[in-house]
């Protein structure tokens, strides 16, 4: 009878404890979700009610002054098409590097892995710093072009940690051993085995790259000088600047319309630059979630 006894008291627990647990993910998912649809709601309110710390859950007064601004802005348009094609350039520049290297670096057979990664890893405490990069840019003649801002960045030591780990766990040695038996080639093991079972973390880099390039803002003011180039974030930053530049006004009502609309800007500035990111998120959460926890589990 006690031995029946445990079971049914765990039994019934575990109804209570998915009850418990259920409200605590619910409590969490709001005090992370409320903060972003707040920046929506704000983007649309009347920004004397947003100023004055009101509860938001709808506009109470609807006002799109701030996004009429960005939209009517002519280098924004620009600034989308430039940070699209830097995106997408730099992640694949950023995989066809990354991906090799992480998988040469978890070989075992590699002679001098550990030293390479050593000096990989010691990029993450020690740089050269602002002045030797620029200076490195400008004497390989890439600067003011796309290369510029794409080329800087084609290796993250962290991702490449995070690369190299996934091979290890993932991959076994005698999996390459085995097909080392039937002829098959390095190259041919990569290509072949390799990557067709690594889609995960692939989609893992593809996400880690492509936020960090969409939001990307120092290299492109350091290294471009034409502003027909420069990405979103940076035509975002100079059109709150101008915005501020036109509030030196001795006309108090000129004044008191351009403070609102910096208000608003804020809000709708956040939202736009950060939308084409949420709408895509979403499509490879789940590959992202599965990469994360691959290493995790068995690292």
């Amino acid at each position: 009878m006690k031995n029946n006894a445990k079971p049914k008291r765990a039994a019934a627990a575990d109804p209570i404890f998915d009850i418990v647990d259920a409200l605590i993910m619910a409590v969490v998912c709001v005090v992370i979700a409320y903060p972003l649809y707040y920046v929506l709601v704000a983007s649309f309110t009347e920004p004397h009610i947003v100023t004055s710390g009101k509860f938001l859950l709808y506009p109470e007064q609807f006002y799109a002054g701030g996004y009429q601004r960005i939209l009517k802005y002519p280098p924004i348009w620009s600034g989308y098409r430039n940070t699209v094609l830097y995106t997408v350039v730099g992640t694949v520049i950023s995989l066809c590097v990354t991906i090799p290297a992480a998988y040469s670096l978890s070989r075992r057979d590699m002679a001098g892995r550990r030293f390479l990664m050593f000096l990989f890893t010691l990029t993450m405490f020690f740089s050269g710093g602002l002045i030797p990069l620029y200076m490195l840019i400008r004497g390989i003649g890439i600067y003011g072009s796309l290369w510029s801002v794409t080329l800087p960045t084609a290796v993250s030591v962290w991702n490449l940690i995070i690369c190299r780990t996934f091979f290890e766990t993932s991959l076994p040695f005698e999996l390459y051993e085995a097909a080392e038996l039937d002829g098959c080639s390095n190259f041919g093991f990569f290509f072949r085995v390799a990557l067709p079972l690594s889609s995960t973390v692939v989609a893992v880099m593809i996400l880690f790259y492509s936020t960090a390039q969409w939001n990307m803002f120092m290299n492109a003011l350091m290294f471009l000088s034409d502003s027909d180039k420069m990405p979103l974030q940076v035509i975002l930053r100079n059109l709150i600047l101008i915005n501020q530049v036109n509030q030196l006004s001795t006309d108090m009502t000129a004044v008191a319309e351009q403070q609102k609309l910096a208000d608003q800007l804020k809000f709708g500035i956040i939202v736009v630059a950060a939308l084409p990111l949420l709408c895509v998120y979403p499509f490879i959460q789940k590959y992202f979630a599965r990469g994360i926890m691959i290493g995790s589990i068995k690292g």
